[in-house]
């Protein structure tokens, strides 16, 4: 089947959210992602954005968070601060992020690269990242895979994932049960090991070799005992991936590595 690496993260990060759940995506291919599951398998998705907008139907792709279809037949149009209160209440099942740099324990760069108050490279950094990955019970990145991004110490820690293992979140102040889950890259889909908190593959896309992961991780990952392949897109998601989501290719089109 005709797909691009873009195209199987966003099918393969939609089905990892279920019917009635709660998310809050950003723009990009975490939108992508939510709307897909929206229009397949999860009807009762709900959608939160950064901006206020809860519970939307998105018509079409927004480009911000702020963009008016964020609010587009949503049960309440509100604010940043009631949907940072939803997450510290514990009522957001996931969030999507993304970052420069992410560790073996999940922990996410998106401030600096090189010594913070002389830096090779400034970004952004957190803006609602920090608060997401700290109260939501489970959060997925979306990126691209390759050495640069998978580093064996982070610059910086913009965003707590495992910090430096198990027990780390919690010693640390933020609420037992929640942390990183999966991290969707354009050659694998990795979670995180029980007892370690360490990242671990759990399945190869289509055509890649175990050889392509290791190569492209600065660090030692860990490998479930039974590496699965992939599932591909079907025809259906496909379709509405193409139709529906993302007709203009704003998304789909964009190059995953």
């Amino acid at each position: 089947m005709d797909y691009n690496a873009m195209e199987l993260m966003i099918c393969l990060a939609a089905r990892a959210l279920e019917d009635g759940s709660t998310v809050v995506v950003g723009t990009g291919a975490p939108c992508a992602a939510a709307m897909l599951a929206q229009k397949t398998h999860a009807p009762n998705l709900m959608i939160l954005f950064e901006a206020g907008g809860v519970g939307p139907i998105l018509p079409t792709m927004p480009i911000s968070v702020g963009d008016s279809r964020t609010f587009h037949k949503a049960i309440m149009a509100s604010s940043m601060p009631d949907v940072m209160e939803a997450c510290q209440r514990g009522m957001i099942d996931y969030c999507f992020l993304g970052g420069a740099q992410i560790d073996k324990y999940g922990n996410i760069n998106s401030t600096v690269i090189g010594d913070f108050h002389k830096p090779k490279v400034r970004f952004p950094g957190s803006g609602g990242a920090n608060d997401l990955a700290s109260l939501c019970w489970r959060t997925m990145v979306i990126t691209p895979h390759d050495p640069r991004r998978f580093v064996e110490k982070v610059d910086f820690i913009t965003t707590p994932g495992y910090l430096t293992g198990k027990g780390a979140r919690e010693a640390a102040g933020l609420p037992p049960g929640t942390g990183p889950y999966k991290i969707i890259t354009n050659l694998c889909v990795m979670g995180f090991d029980d007892e370690t908190k360490r990242m671990m593959v759990e399945s190869i896309h289509p055509g890649v070799s175990q050889e392509d992961v290791v190569k492209n991780t600065g660090f030692e990952l860990l490998w479930a005992k039974k590496v699965a392949t992939s599932e591909p897109p079907t025809e259906e998601e496909l379709r509405i991936l193409r139709e529906e989501v993302d007709p203009m290719r704003y998304i789909i089109g964009r190059q995953a590595a």
